[in-house]
């Protein structure tokens, strides 16, 4: 089968069509930003990214990067309209973070919903790479479920559900939207991993949760238990009693951590916590919530051939 791709051929038409209705749906919507970051030696560097209005009275989310070591700064719309900003709250271990504009009556973008995301379907990216204000770029969605670690101070997390698109990503584009066919924003751009290959927190309830905490408190609440690990297949009597073939092993406990204290240690496979499956570290991080503050938690282990269940009670994780 053969596809005219020629000049007025319906299916180049059709492409475009979509990529020109997204572009112009959602560009207004989409801010140049300029920060002055200091650089921790007394001194101070130019930064510039993007973000994406997502309140017609001046809510705006970008990457958490992007405005690292400011609290202010400028955004620029593509009709021209400059104004300051404030940085509400930002979280270094989702890569998000919130912004106040000091300007109301802002053409405000739609938020989609990432997991109606399929693997090949059009993506539009918008945002100011190396500056240039307004740039699309359009590509496919390359691969979902991708785990991006993003780190702060000593703590470490994984950003589930990453989206991979080889829609054109540069520096600036961070911060800038992600949409889908329809002009609905399912992710903010991140990283640049190489040539071809963009990345994009996505769209989703985690992330929902996330800006609602920094629109409501300037921060993200999360538990810390203490511990390092990795998924390993089960010995067969716990793989036997439990119907599942993978757990958590602990690799190394810290020192006076909340696991310390409820005595775990390295060489524990960790089975369940709060009657929730345990099978790669994914499972353990999406516990340590502001929720699991406050209370202890029953984990339940194999050790020393035996089934055991420990009571942890976390504290909660400080990132700088």
């Amino acid at each position: 089968m053969t596809i005219d791709l020629s000049p007025g051929s319906d299916a180049l038409d059709a492409y475009s069509r979509v990529v020109v209705g997204v572009a112009e749906r959602l560009t207004p919507s989409v801010a140049s930003l300029r920060v002055v970051q200091r650089d921790g030696r007394g001194g101070s560097l130019q930064g510039a990214g993007s973000g994406v209005v997502i309140s017609s009275d001046g809510d705006v989310i970008t990457s958490a990067h992007v405005v690292a070591g400011t609290a202010r700064g400028s955004a620029t719309f593509v009709d021209g309209v400059e104004t300051r900003f404030e940085v509400v709250g930002r979280d270094p271990l989702s890569d998000l973070a919130v912004l106040r504009l000091d300007a109301g009556d802002l053409p405000q973008a739609e938020l989609g919903d990432a997991a109606s995301l399929r693997v090949g379907q059009l993506v539009v990216a918008i945002g100011n790479p190396l500056g240039f204000a307004g740039s699309v770029t359009a590509g496919v969605v390359s691969a979902l479920g991708r785990a991006l670690p993003v780190g702060s101070g000593q703590a470490t997390r994984l950003v589930e559900n990453v989206i991979q698109t080889d829609a054109a990503l540069n520096p600036g584009n961070s911060g800038g939207a992600l949409a889908d066919g329809t002009g609905h924003v399912v992710g903010i751009n991140t990283a640049v991993a190489g040539i071809g290959l963009g990345l994009a927190v996505p769209i989703d309830d985690a992330t929902r949760k996330i800006v609602s905490a920094l629109m409501r408190e300037g921060r993200v609440r999360r538990a810390y238990i203490g511990i390092t690990g990795g998924s390993r297949p089960l010995p067969p009597r716990p793989a036997a009693r439990t119907g599942r073939a993978l757990g958590v092993e602990i690799m190394s406990v810290v020192a006076a951590s909340p696991a310390a204290d409820a005595g775990l240690r390295s060489g524990d496979i960790i089975l369940e916590v709060d009657e929730h499956p345990i099978e790669d570290v994914a499972d353990l991080q999406r516990l340590m919530v502001d929720e699991a503050l406050g209370g202890p938690m029953q984990v339940r282990i194999w050790r020393d051939g035996s089934i055991r269940t420990v009571a942890v009670r976390p504290i909660e994780l400080e990132a700088a």
